[in-house]
Protein backbone atom coordinates (compact mmCIF):
# COMPACT_ATOMS: atom_id res chain seq x y z
CA UNK A 1 0.00 0.00 0.00
CA UNK A 2 2.86 2.20 0.69
CA UNK A 3 4.32 1.63 -2.76
CA UNK A 4 0.88 2.39 -4.13
CA UNK A 5 0.69 5.74 -2.65
CA UNK A 6 4.50 7.13 -3.35
CA UNK A 7 3.89 6.08 -6.91
CA UNK A 8 0.58 8.34 -7.39
CA UNK A 9 2.39 10.88 -5.40
CA UNK A 10 5.65 11.11 -7.62
CA UNK A 11 2.93 10.35 -10.79
CA UNK A 12 1.36 13.73 -9.45
CA UNK A 13 4.59 15.48 -9.26
CA UNK A 14 5.96 14.37 -12.39
CA UNK A 15 3.12 15.84 -14.45
CA UNK A 16 2.47 19.19 -15.75
CA UNK A 17 -0.05 20.83 -13.34
CA UNK A 18 -2.83 22.12 -15.86
CA UNK A 19 -1.06 22.01 -19.15
CA UNK A 20 -2.04 24.01 -21.91
CA UNK A 21 -4.38 23.04 -24.27
CA UNK A 22 -3.11 23.41 -27.92
CA UNK A 23 -6.72 22.80 -29.62
CA UNK A 24 -8.00 26.11 -27.85
CA UNK A 25 -4.61 27.71 -28.41
CA UNK A 26 -4.82 26.66 -32.05
CA UNK A 27 -8.34 28.19 -32.07
CA UNK A 28 -7.66 31.78 -30.72
CA UNK A 29 -4.26 32.57 -32.65
CA UNK A 30 -7.10 31.98 -35.70
CA UNK A 31 -8.91 34.94 -34.41
CA UNK A 32 -11.85 32.97 -32.43
CA UNK A 33 -13.03 33.86 -28.53
CA UNK A 34 -12.49 31.12 -26.08
CA UNK A 35 -13.96 32.47 -22.56
CA UNK A 36 -12.32 30.27 -20.09
CA UNK A 37 -9.88 28.42 -21.98
CA UNK A 38 -6.50 27.09 -20.77
CA UNK A 39 -4.07 29.07 -22.85
CA UNK A 40 -0.90 28.42 -20.72
CA UNK A 41 1.95 29.46 -22.08
CA UNK A 42 0.42 29.73 -25.46
CA UNK A 43 2.17 31.79 -28.06
CA UNK A 44 -0.37 34.75 -29.27
CA UNK A 45 2.87 37.04 -31.11
CA UNK A 46 1.03 39.50 -33.21
CA UNK A 47 -2.20 37.96 -33.25
CA UNK A 48 -5.10 40.92 -34.63
CA UNK A 49 -8.35 41.11 -33.39
CA UNK A 50 -10.63 43.47 -31.46
CA UNK A 51 -13.05 42.35 -29.70
CA UNK A 52 -11.84 39.05 -28.99
CA UNK A 53 -13.23 37.50 -25.51
CA UNK A 54 -10.78 35.50 -22.91
CA UNK A 55 -12.89 36.21 -20.13
CA UNK A 56 -11.72 33.76 -16.94
CA UNK A 57 -9.02 32.10 -19.56
CA UNK A 58 -5.82 30.95 -18.41
CA UNK A 59 -3.15 33.03 -20.42
CA UNK A 60 0.11 32.37 -17.55
CA UNK A 61 3.61 32.41 -19.10
CA UNK A 62 1.84 33.26 -22.65
CA UNK A 63 3.57 35.08 -25.77
CA UNK A 64 1.07 38.27 -26.26
CA UNK A 65 4.02 40.55 -27.38
CA UNK A 66 3.13 42.52 -30.57
CA UNK A 67 -0.96 41.69 -30.72
CA UNK A 68 -3.53 44.32 -31.33
CA UNK A 69 -6.40 43.19 -29.09
CA UNK A 70 -8.54 46.53 -29.30
CA UNK A 71 -11.52 46.00 -27.24
CA UNK A 72 -10.62 42.63 -25.76
CA UNK A 73 -12.40 40.65 -23.01
CA UNK A 74 -9.77 39.71 -20.50
CA UNK A 75 -11.81 40.35 -17.12
CA UNK A 76 -10.68 37.67 -14.63
CA UNK A 77 -8.18 36.46 -17.03
CA UNK A 78 -5.08 34.82 -15.20
CA UNK A 79 -2.23 37.08 -17.22
CA UNK A 80 0.30 36.05 -14.93
CA UNK A 81 4.12 36.39 -16.30
CA UNK A 82 2.92 37.19 -19.96
CA UNK A 83 4.66 38.81 -22.36
CA UNK A 84 2.83 42.05 -23.67
CA UNK A 85 5.36 43.77 -24.77
CA UNK A 86 4.32 46.41 -27.45
CA UNK A 87 0.75 45.35 -27.41
CA UNK A 88 -2.05 47.33 -28.21
CA UNK A 89 -4.91 46.72 -25.79
CA UNK A 90 -7.18 50.20 -26.35
CA UNK A 91 -10.41 49.77 -24.76
CA UNK A 92 -9.55 46.13 -23.19
CA UNK A 93 -11.37 44.95 -20.00
CA UNK A 94 -8.74 43.59 -17.36
CA UNK A 95 -11.34 43.67 -14.77
CA UNK A 96 -10.61 41.42 -12.19
CA UNK A 97 -7.91 39.68 -13.94
CA UNK A 98 -4.44 38.72 -12.16
CA UNK A 99 -1.46 40.76 -14.05
CA UNK A 100 1.08 39.92 -11.47
CA UNK A 101 4.62 39.96 -13.22
CA UNK A 102 3.03 41.07 -16.37
CA UNK A 103 4.97 42.81 -18.81
CA UNK A 104 3.33 45.24 -20.61
CA UNK A 105 6.32 47.12 -21.73
CA UNK A 106 5.31 49.61 -24.42
CA UNK A 107 2.02 48.21 -24.47
CA UNK A 108 -0.64 50.81 -25.38
CA UNK A 109 -3.60 50.69 -23.02
CA UNK A 110 -5.78 53.69 -23.61
CA UNK A 111 -9.48 53.14 -22.35
CA UNK A 112 -8.46 50.36 -20.56
CA UNK A 113 -10.55 49.16 -17.53
CA UNK A 114 -8.26 47.66 -14.28
CA UNK A 115 -10.76 47.61 -12.28
CA UNK A 116 -10.07 45.22 -9.10
CA UNK A 117 -6.93 43.70 -11.44
CA UNK A 118 -3.86 42.56 -9.71
CA UNK A 119 -0.56 44.73 -10.62
CA UNK A 120 1.67 42.90 -8.28
CA UNK A 121 5.13 43.29 -9.97
CA UNK A 122 3.59 44.28 -13.06
CA UNK A 123 5.99 46.19 -16.16
CA UNK A 124 4.57 49.43 -17.34
CA UNK A 125 7.66 51.23 -18.48
CA UNK A 126 6.70 52.96 -21.80
CA UNK A 127 2.88 52.19 -21.73
CA UNK A 128 0.45 54.46 -22.80
CA UNK A 129 -2.30 54.45 -20.03
CA UNK A 130 -3.30 58.25 -19.67
CA UNK A 131 -7.23 57.57 -20.26
CA UNK A 132 -7.28 54.02 -18.57
CA UNK A 133 -10.00 53.38 -15.98
CA UNK A 134 -9.96 51.17 -12.52
CA UNK A 135 -6.52 52.25 -11.66
CA UNK A 136 -6.01 52.70 -8.03
CA UNK A 137 -2.84 54.53 -6.96
CA UNK A 138 -2.27 51.82 -4.00
CA UNK A 139 -2.75 48.84 -6.70
CA UNK A 140 0.17 50.98 -9.17
CA UNK A 141 2.37 51.43 -5.91
CA UNK A 142 2.96 47.56 -6.60
CA UNK A 143 3.50 47.49 -10.06
CA UNK A 144 6.67 49.60 -11.63
CA UNK A 145 7.28 51.94 -14.74
CA UNK A 146 9.31 54.49 -15.78
CA UNK A 147 9.28 58.52 -16.96
CA UNK A 148 8.24 57.22 -20.38
CA UNK A 149 4.79 55.45 -18.62
CA UNK A 150 1.65 57.80 -18.87
CA UNK A 151 -1.15 57.31 -16.48
CA UNK A 152 -4.08 58.94 -15.56
CA UNK A 153 -3.74 62.63 -13.65
CA UNK A 154 -2.89 62.27 -10.31
CA UNK A 155 -1.07 59.09 -10.48
CA UNK A 156 2.43 57.91 -10.71
CA UNK A 157 3.93 54.41 -10.63
CA UNK A 158 7.44 53.65 -9.02
CA UNK A 159 10.65 53.34 -11.41
CA UNK A 160 11.77 49.52 -12.67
Amino acid sequence: MKRLVLAVALLAVALPAGAQNASQIARVRGGASCPGCNLFQGDFTGLERAGLNLSGARLRQSELALVVLNRANLSRADLRDVNAYGGVFGGASFAGANLTNASFVGAYLEGANFSGASLAGANFSGAEMATARGLSQSRLNQACGDAATRLPAGLHIPTC
